[in-house]
């Protein structure tokens, strides 16, 4: 057996190497942090804007490398099971396309759910977490909190699960499986929504099944999101005609109203997702693990953005870049466009987004 230091061992690591650079996104530089004039810190990553039809507008990095969506796919997933009969009032519909904070109305709501059909916290089976926001798990863990399903950042999507199971007659155990007919239904799903069939498949932090996709398709699933509920965003989810009939909804519509009417529920109180959709009319937007974020827009444009390290920060200030770009006006957005670099507690410099789109707003790829 080769040591580590010998040629043999040195040829098959540098082979391995190679194969899997082959492999890596052609990522750009999207955000810098600036600090007292020197650059300190790049986020590379991807990013892609769609028009109406789902061609590219503009783009920059690698937006057709494959990624995993993780909790942006979650309207997606939440349009499948409205389609399969789940009606919610709105807040528990934008529920379960969230990644909630877990502050009581959010696992009160995920109950709710359950209890809506006949079921309790044990038929969940995504895992165990303390809540995702800083100001809630600092409650949940001074009032003797631990980590539960309930709390975990997902339980809403997975309350509406079990209960579209037991509105189907589909078996409520095991429904996170790939073969199960719920899995099988938001595979459809998402290949119809994103004009795509999966590249890949794996599972989420939450147990759920994940594909992978690409920025292109995942932003043409929010434009068309965010088109369908664009022209009824003056009715509620669960609206009657004058003669008292039910409003019918198209299952993106439902879903892209009540994520625009309850932004609180989607994520939660001083998260940047709630404020984008708060002060931006008509816009439907998800925020995922691994610095992902999606926007759709009323007049059916849309962006996705991969940040290539996973972080957080520069998600929010390069998604105001490109709407920026695309004549949205982001002057409300001003707070969540940059994030300022702090030294001895004063601000000695900026986190923003850089120059990245250099080619007009109309050149496809």
């Amino acid at each position: 057996m080769p040591t580590p230091a010998s040629p043999a061992a040195q040829t098959a690591a540098s082979g391995t190497t190679t194969r899997a650079a082959a492999q890596l996104p052609r990522h750009a530089a999207l955000a810098v942090a600036v600090r007292d004039g020197l650059t300190e810190s790049i986020h590379y990553g991807s990013v892609i804007a769609t028009a109406v039809d789902g061609s590219t507008l503009a783009s920059a990095g690698d937006p057709l490398a494959p990624f995993y969506p993780r909790s942006s796919l979650k309207p997606l997933q939440a349009v499948a099971m409205v389609r399969a009969g789940l009606q919610l009032p709105a807040d528990l519909l934008a529920l379960t396309a969230a990644s909630h904070s877990g502050a009581a109305k959010h696992r009160d709501g995920a109950l709710r759910i359950l209890e809506m059909h006949g079921l309790t916290p044990d038929a969940l089976e995504n895992s165990t977490d303390l809540p995702y926001g800083v100001t809630e798990r600092e409650e949940w863990l001074r009032s003797g909190g631990h980590a539960t399903q309930l709390a975990q950042n997902c339980s809403g999507k997975h309350a509406s699960m079990a209960a579209t199971c037991v509105i189907n007659g589909w078996p409520v155990d095991g429904y996170l499986n790939p073969d199960h007919p719920l899995q099988q239904l938001v595979a459809r799903t998402v290949t119809e929504l994103t004009d795509e069939e999966p590249l890949g498949l794996s599972t989420d932090g939450c147990g759920t099944p994940l594909f992978a996709l690409t920025l292109r398709g995942m932003a043409r699933a929010f434009g068309r999101i965010a088109a369908a509920s664009s022209t009824l965003s003056g009715i509620s989810t669960s609206s009657t005609s004058d003669d008292g009939a039910t409003a019918t909804l198209s299952a993106e519509a439902a879903v892209g109203l009540a994520m625009q009417q309850h932004p609180d529920m989607v994520a939660g109180e001083g998260r940047d997702v709630t404020e984008l959709m708060r002060v931006l009319p008509g816009a439907v937007a998800k925020d995922g693990f691994e610095g992902i974020q999606l926007a759709g827009l009323p007049d059916g444009r849309a962006t996705a953005i991969k940040i290539s390290d996973g972080g957080d920060r520069a998600r929010m200030p390069v998604t105001v870049s490109v709407l920026e770009a695309l004549g949205v006006d982001t002057t409300s957005l001003s707070g969540i466009a940059t994030a300022p670099v702090l030294g001895g507690g004063r601000q000695v410099g900026l986190l923003q987004a850089t120059d990245f789109l250099s080619e007009p707003v109309n050149e496809a790829l």
